[in-house]
């Protein structure tokens, strides 16, 4: 009888992807301790890595565990997450203005974000004030329940637009389920389909109502574009509301395991509150009807754009 650790422990083969990642981070590697001005030596005796492992690492072929990844950056004087990014390392300029911001309150943070989008561009960085273009284009962003998709099917009847789903849209345009995508594709060529699929429902409509999916503002690049190119209103409701509306909507999955389901939903909205509260206008639908926070929406509108 095999062991029962035995499967569980069996890896599957590197993909390309995996392979060009490991090359990705062998060259960081190298970059971070030649910056640092350490040999593969001393590297070795200050993180407690052998040097062959090291060696293997430096040349791709390594695999290394996060544990790992955390001895050799902390040696060199780096967070793990300069070695885990698979973005380009950061000028020294980038990490200056990193430092500094690291150092400012939530209320000096707000001051500096609006003071570089005055010099550097983007309304969504400035603060209040919107060109034509944002007026053209509004789009719902928050959690499934809060009542975008009723709130947008009527905003866009009433200022004579379309109406578009961007999850909707996704799934039409790749011809497969959100859920094939994501099983294909992961996270990231999901993320990169929605940012796509969003550009392109704007640029092909002079205006339009779009309601976004629920996880698409805790994608900065994705909500730097929304941000920028639309006018972006946050739907929330309270937690109960959001859940009830879901019930309510046929999906009863929630009520085979309610006290879960509730802490994973307060636990979503806590982590996306930041991201969902860079949206120009905050609507709460919460005790109120639709017909409610639908004219509450008009107003709201009419006040900022006139």
């Amino acid at each position: 009888m095999p062991r029962a650790g035995k499967s569980a422990a069996k890896l599957r083969r590197p993909t390309p992807e995996d392979e060009a990642y490991l090359r990705a981070l062998a060259d960081r590697i190298r970059a971070a301790r030649a910056q640092r001005g350490m040999t593969r030596s001393a590297l070795a005796a200050d993180s407690g890595v052998s040097l062959r492992f090291l060696a293997q690492l430096e040349s791709g072929q390594g695999n290394p565990s996060v544990r790992v990844l955390r001895r050799i950056a902390s040696a060199m004087g780096f967070s793990p997450d300069a070695l885990l990014s698979e973005e380009p390392m950061r000028s020294v300029e980038q990490k200056l203005l990193t430092q500094l911001l690291k150092r400012l309150s939530e209320e000096d943070l707000h001051k500096a974000r609006q003071l570089l989008g005055r010099h550097f561009g983007g309304d969504h960085f400035a603060g209040p004030g919107f060109d034509q273009a944002q007026k053209s284009y509004v789009t719902l962003v928050g959690l499934r329940g809060a009542g975008k998709s009723t709130l947008g099917r009527r905003l866009a009847k009433h200022r004579g637009v379309p109406f578009f789903e961007l999850d909707r849209e996704i799934e039409r345009e790749y011809g497969a389920t959100l859920g094939e995508i994501l099983q294909l594709h992961g996270q990231p060529g999901y993320r990169r389909f929605e940012r796509e699929t969003l550009e392109r429902v704007i640029s092909k409509n002079r205006a339009a109502v779009i309601e976004a999916g629920g996880g698409l503002a805790a994608d900065p690049e994705t909500l730097a574009m929304l941000l920028e190119r639309s006018l972006a209103v946050w739907v929330r409701a309270s937690p109960e509301e959001h859940m009830q509306r879901v019930i309510d909507q046929g999906d009863l999955r929630p009520m085979a395991r309610s006290r879960e389901a509730m802490r994973e939903l307060k636990d979503i909205l806590r982590a996306r509150e930041p991201y969902y509260r860079q949206a120009h206008l905050h609507l709460n639908t919460s005790g109120r009807s639709a017909d409610e926070s639908f004219q509450a929406l008009i107003e709201m509108l009419e006040r900022q754009v006139g």
